[in-house]
């Protein structure tokens, strides 16, 4: 199953407001970039009409997300339940969707891929519902469900003709009240979920370097250290009375977000979340406070085999600040200025005009807590390791340079010197037959000196837009 990265809407305030403000303004650098680069011909049309001169001016961001924030509402059951509601009556669908407050940063050690093996059992019956019986009734009326899960939240969704609500109240409340934790049930998703770590991880080139990329960044936050999909030996030994354990103490009304969305009566709406969640008791919620502080980052050097490697690949990753901060939304505007599409600027440079590369890739994994940024290229046939980590660089050199020259885009750099704390190289390459996968971890000593001395500057500034951005 994926894990797409899902993110809460966010009160409207003065700070946030402002935070938008100096995005524009390095929105404005991405749109000027775009606009002098050549498209390549097979580019979406809509990419094309945004890069061509406008007409009109856009419109404000902020304004848009203010319109928006209005036609949410928020309720909060006797039982700790939290419920969103987002009104759409011109929609034709209803979307139905639990999000729990559990991941694998909730996983302690040598329990690791456990959120994500329980996410398969909520799917198992319940109470009310056998075997396979909550794909039927949700298939038999059109409708679709799935359930992913990342480091932070795991969540379950269905969206059904917009008359189907309440089915699918009845279908997550079932399962939230009295899910059916059985030995056989167990085993089976056991044996289901180690197959998928063989098809999406074992048996995919680079996948296991980049689960390593991710302990290894995350060395000094265990949380994050261990990927989502867990060891198998840890699943090999895992026992049942774990994940009924697992179930007790975060499968709970006081440890969830209930959101709908479509074409749906607001009052007909919690009055039905009313009869259908209402009754779920309380239960103790094992919780796990957020560093308030980025982790002291480490060195490390490591080699690791890929069998499935046709090519080596090299895969940087930063150790930044968390979401919902500045620092990381100016972050998210470097990932895509760098690799979001076939116009940017690491596509264009090693794959297009350089043709060291077959891609190349940027992206931030949007935890709630510490988080990562990562470069990665896979290299073209008789391309050069060295030569590519060079260009990797050398596009990093040019975002800081850039944004400095131009002025336009200060909160670009201002990021690179607060996040870019650790630097993790993976590189996947040819050795005697095999293929190598080489982590190497270094510090980026210039970025942490300025790093502290903005700190220093803006420590007050800081800890204020954090308490104003909820998580």
């Amino acid at each position: 199953m994926t894990e797409p990265v899902v993110k809460r809407p966010m009160r409207h305030s003065s700070r946030f407001a402002a935070a938008v403000t100096s995005l524009r303004t390095a929105v404005a650098l991405l749109t000027a970039a775009a606009v002098t680069q050549v498209l390549p011909a097979g580019a979406e049309t809509a990419f094309a009409r945004a890069a061509a001169p406008a007409a009109v001016p856009s419109p404000d961001p902020s304004a848009a997300l203010e319109r928006f924030v209005v036609t949410i509402q928020r309720r909060t059951l006797a039982n700790g339940l939290r419920v969103v509601l987002v009104p759409e009556p011109s929609s034709p669908t209803v979307a139905v969707a639990v999000t729990y407050g559990v991941g694998s940063r909730q996983e302690t050690a040598g329990k690791s891929g456990f959120a994500h093996l329980f996410e398969h059992m909520m799917f198992e019956g319940s109470e009310h519902v056998k075997k396979g019986q909550h794909f039927q009734l949700i298939s038999e009326r059109g409708g679709s469900l799935n359930g992913t899960t990342n480091s932070d939240r795991t969540n379950y969704y269905e969206v059904l003709p917009a008359g189907e609500l309440e089915l699918a109240l009845w279908l997550e409340s079932d399962r939230m009240r009295a899910l059916d934790v059985s030995a056989e049930n167990f085993e089976n998703q056991r044996s289901v979920v180690k197959e998928e770590y063989r098809m999406r991880y074992q048996n995919v080139p680079y996948m296991l370097g980049a689960l390593r990329l991710g302990e290894l960044v995350f060395a000094d936050y265990a949380p994050y250290a261990n990927p989502t999909i867990g060891k198998m030996e840890d699943l090999d030994r895992a026992e049942v009375g774990w994940a009924r354990d697992f179930y007790a103490h975060h499968y709970a009304p006081n440890n969830a977000v209930l959101t709908i969305a479509g074409n749906f009566d607001a009052d007909h709406a919690l009055d039905a979340v009313e009869r259908y969640f209402g009754t779920i008791p309380k239960r103790s919620v094992e919780t796990q406070a957020l560093p308030t502080t980025l982790p002291e980052a480490k060195s490390a050097r490591e080699k690791l085999e890929d069998a499935n490697a046709k090519t080596p690949a090299v895969f940087y990753s930063w150790l930044i600040p968390a979401s919902h901060t500045p620092e990381h939304y100016a972050l998210e505007l470097v990932a895509m200025l760098l690799g979001d599409g076939d116009s940017a600027r690491l596509y264009q440079e090693l794959v297009r005009n350089r043709a060291v590369a077959q891609e190349a890739h940027a992206f931030t994994r949007d935890f709630a807590g510490p988080d990562a940024f990562t470069l990665q290229a896979v290299l073209a046939d008789r391309a050069d390791l060295a030569t590519v980590e060079r260009a990797l660089d050398a596009e990093l050199d040019k975002v800081r340079k850039k944004t400095a020259e131009r002025g336009r885009a200060q909160t670009l750099e201002n990021a690179a010197a607060l996040g870019l704390r650790v630097r993790a190289r993976i590189v996947a390459q040819p050795r005697d037959g095999a293929r190598r996968v080489r982590a190497l971890v270094g510090r980026c000593a210039r970025h942490r000196a300025r790093a502290r001395a903005l700190r220093r500057r803006d420590t007050e500034g800081h800890a204020s837009r954090r308490r104003a951005l909820p998580r």
